[in-house]
């Protein structure tokens, strides 16, 4: 599906900036309209005032909406984000940090399970010169996976070099043999939309998957993560924990799919 519509979370922190310049971008890419949401607990008329001044001008001569949502207590404003958040194709929001008194606790987990919609986490650390030159996909056969790869082709530019990760137990032949089969479908999925992409099984090692796949997304020098999320069952690179985990460490720009 094209990107038409974006949403992009501010709030007075200083990462917010980074968050709308590369919304911005992104929507100029795109030919997007861009509407930027300003929630934050405990916000100011001031606070409002200066993100949509910051707003204008990044998004000069964009199709662009700001909204001011700052009404109502935490759990009311995580409700209504989200209800927002089910009319645009793709959000985008920052990484909270454990000390960020401004954003819901359970902010990006809510707008991931509820809204509906892929959700672009940036880290709360760094700077993205690129997003989808390098992009990495997580796969298993699950529905979230799917959506996640599919959610992730839109952001993926010409003339790249992706990588579709799966993790498995070595000595497991049989599952080794059909996850070889989905990798490599999924590549071909990939190249249907002129991606091309390399399959790659990794062994389950003494650490985490999560790590192992930031570890490999360094290695690969990603600038994108596609996956699905939050999803149930014993799939590792899907279910809550492992989605929770990455959401705290995370290191590059991640689409997440429910």
């Amino acid at each position: 599906m094209p990107l038409s519509s974006l949403l992009v979370h501010l709030d007075s922190g200083e990462r917010s900036k980074v968050r709308l310049k590369i919304a911005a971008d992104l929507a100029r890419a795109k030919g997007a309209k861009l509407t930027g949401l300003f929630a934050q607990i405990g916000a100011h008329k001031q606070d409002a005032d200066a993100s949509r001044e910051e707003f204008l001008v990044a998004t000069a001569k964009l199709d662009a909406a700001w909204i001011d949502l700052d009404r109502g207590d935490e759990s009311e404003i995580v409700k209504r984000a989200t209800e927002l958040a089910r009319h645009f194709d793709m959000i985008v929001l920052g990484q909270r940090r454990a000390d960020n008194g401004r954003v819901p606790a359970d902010f990006a987990e809510r707008l991931i399970v509820q809204s509906g919609r892929p959700v672009l986490v940036l880290p709360d650390v760094g700077a993205f010169k690129t997003i989808g030159k390098r992009p990495i996909f997580a796969w298993t056969d699950t529905a979230a996976s799917s959506r996640g790869l599919t959610n992730g082709v839109p952001l993926v530019q010409p003339r790249v070099e992706a990588l579709v990760v799966g993790f498995s137990k070595s000595d497991d032949p049989e599952a080794l043999a059909a996850q070889k089969d989905a990798l490599n479908l999924a590549v071909g999925h990939l190249a249907a939309h002129k991606i091309c992409a390399y399959p790659e099984q990794l062994p389950l090692g003494d650490i985490g998957v999560m790590d192992a796949l930031l570890n490999r997304a360094a290695d690969h020098g990603a600038d994108l993560l596609a996956l699905g999320a939050f999803s149930g069952g014993h799939h590792l690179l899907t279910r809550g924990a492992g989605s929770r985990h990455l959401l705290q460490h995370l290191t590059l720009p991640a689409v997440f799919s429910h």
